[in-house]
């Protein structure tokens, strides 16, 4: 079920909508990766000597652009992590437009849906950003002692936030709350199983750019799936 949804939502990058979400959602991950870059660099620039003496060496100069630099090659590796935040807002701001065209392409017999609005779409964002910040800012007391294991702890814990998230912002759309909370926990294993997919490759640059699209529509299949099997 679950690879049968995500092939299907690859199978639809090249629709018009999806290429113009895929688009807003390439400059917001820049907007953000650029603004944490740019305060990270900042407080080198405010922390750093301009002069540092080193014995039998003398007064050394420029390290500020030496630690720039080696600031870049450091976002770059941390931008892994980033893209779990960035998807998770991407997710409220850009959900209508890609479950309309995923409902309007495989289920154009479903009556229209009520949308979450634009504001509770950001909300809903905001709230779920924070708890990823809260989850992976507790996971780092994990992360030193996973060894090799390291990845899979942060595909794993990350894959349970961002299946809960996806399905749950789907199900709103066309379920009271509390049955979309009884369909997830219905299907809490297999909706881990899909945020895990999601989150293997949010860890690759470049890759990850596109996941936040595939993430919805993926979902957007596993919930109707789900529905339709539901007593």
């Amino acid at each position: 079920m679950i690879f049968t949804a995500f092939f299907k939502a690859l199978g639809q990058l090249g629709d018009r909508r999806f290429r113009r979400v895929v688009g807003l959602g390439i400059l917001l991950a820049l907007a953000i990766l650029m603004a944490v870059y740019a305060g990270f660099l900042q407080l080198i620039w405010w922390l750093t000597p301009e002069s540092l003496d080193i014995p039998f060496v003398g007064p050394v100069t420029g390290i500020e652009t030496l630690l720039g630099w080696a600031s870049l090659l450091l976002m770059i590796g941390l931008s892994v992590f980033l893209m779990v935040p960035v998807a998770a807002a991407f997710s409220g701001l850009f959900l209508e437009d890609v479950v309309d065209a995923v409902e309007d392409r495989h289920y154009p017999h479903l009556p229209p849906a009520v949308p979450l609005g634009w504001m509770e779409g950001l909300r809903q964002s905001i709230n779920f950003l924070g708890l990823v910040i809260a989850v992976n800012a507790a996971s780092l007391l994990v992360y030193p002692f996973a060894g090799p294991l390291l990845p899979v702890v942060f595909w794993v814990v990350n894959g349970f936030l961002l299946g809960r998230e996806f399905f749950m912002l789907v199900a709103l759309r066309r379920l009271p709350p509390e049955a979309a909370a009884a369909l997830r926990r219905r299907n809490a294993f297999r909706l881990w199983a899909a945020g895990t997919l999601m989150a293997v490759p949010l860890s690759i640059p470049l890759v990850n750019l596109a996941i936040p699209v595939l993430g919805v529509a993926t979902f957007t299949h596993l919930f109707h799936r789900m529905a339709a099997e539901s007593p």
